[in-house]
């Protein structure tokens, strides 16, 4: 495409798109770096996604790894920060360094325009052209909410952890949470106190003992290296078909005990009934769906930095593009790429990488 000359355009060197944890980290090795740089941020604060989640949310890594670099997380090390907690930990992070954000920027459109820069269209007037980009919008985007649930009838209310609240936000009757991830299973152990829970999974969870030795399991993960195991190593591959996560009071058994119920894989639904892969049915009044999230990058016009499926295509960040990178993606590197832990390292290759350009 050919540029404006006319438009209202913002000339930068890189360009970050998302002011969570990982466009934070860049904007901090970007800062270290000397880079001329912006961040766009589709809220009005940094790490306002986390707000977004319901109440009782917690990181389940411990403080001590769930810092950015260079600014300490207060509290216990081995405590674990509150979703409200770690939103203001980002705010402030933001403002620590003083990095260039943009807030209420949401980018509509990234494409490239003759010359090889890249330009972002935003809400309003303003456009933003930059050298390079890179990507930090991380992996949790959309939840993922299935085809069948429009057979349910209009008086089963249907939630997502985005929009789940807390056990008081949802009418009294019957509630059934599918998926028994790690959010699936908070919400459902906290509905339990008011509610009958159904929980219903699909492939078997492999949990993992909250501590080892009083040391918290992603302390011995770190130390051990797994959480470094390349994506595509023997072990990388192995830890990713698993996924585990700490247990957290929240086994089968501790569900059990909390009359939570758990139900056979979903296969249907009618009306207000639930039917399940063993041959059972049961009627409910809410449905919460955990079932992951799915990416939204419709608003990335620039050919070849998609497959046929619309999945962004990166090699441990680096797009086929050039000028084009990410930070923050799940598995981007490792097992911490998706996490706060190991997002700063990621950030770190990346910002150099785009400063080489």
């Amino acid at each position: 495409m050919m540029l404006d000359r006319r438009a209202n355009v913002l000339d930068t060197d890189v360009l970050v798109i998302g002011a969570g944890q990982a466009g934070l980290a860049a904007g901090y090795h970007l800062a270290r770096n000397g880079g001329q740089f912006v961040i766009a941020e589709r809220e009005g604060r940094a790490g306002a996604s986390w707000l977004r989640r319901y109440e009782s949310l917690t990181l389940f890594t411990p403080r001590r790894l769930d810092q950015l670099p260079g600014l300490s997380l207060k509290g216990d090390a081995g405590g674990y920060p509150t979703r409200g907690e770690f939103a203001a930990y980002l705010d402030a992070y933001a403002k620590a360094y003083h990095l260039p954000i943009r807030y209420g920027f949401p980018i509509t459109k990234l494409e490239r325009f003759d010359g090889g820069r890249f330009l972002a269209s935003g809400p309003g007037p303003e456009l933003i052209s930059a050298r390079a980009v890179i990507v930090a919008t991380g992996g949790f985007q959309v939840p993922v909410v299935p085809a069948l649930s429009s057979g349910l009838d209009r008086s089963v209310v249907q939630l997502t952890p985005e929009t789940y609240w807390n056990p008081g936000s949802v009418a009294q009757g019957p509630v059934f949470v599918v998926g028994d991830g790690a959010s699936g299973r908070d919400i459902a152990a906290e509905l339990s106190l008011l509610h009958t829970v159904l929980l219903s999974g699909g492939r078997r969870r492999r949990l993992l003992p909250e501590r080892i030795f009083g040391v918290s399991i992603w302390t011995w993960l770190a130390a051990t290296g797994l959480l470094r195991a390349p994506a595509e190593s023997l072990l990388g591959r192995k830890m990713r078909e698993a996924d585990p996560f700490p247990n957290r009071s929240r086994s089968d058994r501790h569900l059990l005990d909390r009359g939570v119920v758990r139900k056979a894989r979903l296969i249907g639904v009618h009306g207000n009934r639930a039917l399940f892969a063993d041959g059972t049915s049961a009627d409910v009044g809410a449905v919460i769906w955990c079932m992951g999230y799915r990416d939204e990058f419709g608003w990335l016009a620039i050919e070849d930095a998609k497959d046929t499926s619309g999945n962004v295509k990166h090699d441990k960040g680096h797009s086929p593009v050039a000028g084009l990178f990410y930070v923050g993606r799940p598995w981007q590197r490792n097992r911490g790429s998706g996490l706060v832990l190991g997002v700063g390292e990621d950030a770190r290759l990346i910002v150099a990488a785009a400063m080489r350009l």
